[in-house]
Order: structure tokens, then sequence, then C-alpha cells
């Protein structure tokens, strides 16, 4: 009886307190994500060939990018996350669409989604994204994306890095979102220019 009558009142005690304690981050007022400053614009069905259509693959990405946080870098060596700053998906499926959506509306090529087993395209697009995040001493946005370009029957492929820098002017996730933003976009265009040549 006594045992009981302890349980009860640890439980009760506890009660006050359960209200206090989380035991999983507090969510930040807004996500950041990316879009595109050329959008593919509507308009009627395009028809094409596995030829003209092109695969566009989810980057891979190293461990401090597999995260939905904002990374940092501060110096070569140490990485930290912006406070507050958090992403809508991870960083390489935001960066894979905004690259097919650039490359569609630059190009005129069908993307179509990786989840379409009937579209084959006889080009694809890979890569590392090797950076994507804010340059703490240098206070920039950096993107750096590693492509390689693959044909289908062409034992040759195709490397290529692309990477841009965009000033920040304060290290809040509303001006660095912004610039991550513009820098994606910059390296996403390059990309479909190079495969439109």
């Amino acid at each position: 009886m006594k045992t009981q009558r302890f349980a009860l009142l640890t439980s009760l005690a506890a009660l006050p307190l359960a209200g206090c304690i989380s035991l999983t981050p507090k969510p930040p007022p807004s996500l950041m994500t990316l879009s595109a400053i050329a959008p593919l614009a509507a308009g009627p069905a395009r028809s094409t060939d596995d030829k003209q259509a092109i695969a566009v693959a989810t980057p891979t990405v190293g461990a401090a990018l597999a995260t939905q946080r904002v990374m940092v870098s501060d110096g070569p060596t140490a990485l930290a996350y912006l406070k507050d700053g958090q992403w809508a998906a991870p960083p390489a499926q935001l960066f894979r669409g905004l690259l097919a959506e650039t490359i569609a509306a630059k190009t005129g090529r069908v993307v179509p989604d990786p989840r379409t087993r009937a579209a084959q395209p006889d080009t694809r697009l890979s890569g590392e994204l090797a950076a994507f995040g804010l340059d703490g001493p240098g206070y920039a946005a950096v993107v750096t994306f590693d492509a390689a370009l693959t044909r289908a029957g062409s034992p040759t492929l195709q490397a290529r890095r692309f990477s841009a820098r965009v000033p920040v002017t304060a290290e809040d996730p509303a001006h660095v979102g912004a610039a991550i933003n513009q820098a994606a976009n910059q390296v996403a265009g390059e990309v479909a220019n190079w495969i439109g040549q």
C-alpha cells in the first residue's frame, strides 16, 4: 500500500514539470527554401523523346549538409549552424528542384521527375553539392556543385565544378537565405548553359 501511495505521489509531483520539458528543439518561425529566378512558364504540354530529355539526379552531399539546418563554415576546419535557420527540405533536394526547373526553362528540354519510371533520358546530370551555406569569415553565401554529365552510348563523362559567392549583409535567416538562393540560381543557370551548348 505504501509503495502504491509513493508511486502516485511521484507521478503527481512530476505533472507540473511535464509542460516545461521538451525533448525536441523549438521550430524556427519560418522555413527557408529556394525559388527559381527564371522559373518555367506555364503553357501547353511539351512532347519529347529520350534523346531530348535530361535526367537530373539529386546531388550527393557530405555529412555536414545531410541536414535541414543551415551550415556555417568558420574557417577551414570548423563548422556550425545558423541560429533559427532551417531549410524546408534537405539542401540536396531543394537544389535538385532548382536545377531541374532552371534547365527546363533555359534549354527547353524536358526534365522528368526521377520517380517517373517510364522516362529514361539519354542525357544524365549527377554530381555532388560540395558547399551550400554561409562562409562566416568571408561573410558570403557559397554554393559549389561538382557536376557530371553522361550520355547514353558515349564512353565520355564530362565533369565541371560550378561555384558562386554572394555577399551577406547580416547573419540571420532572411539575409542568408536570400544570398544562398541567389548563389544557387547563379550556379543552376551556369549548369543549364553548359548543358545547352
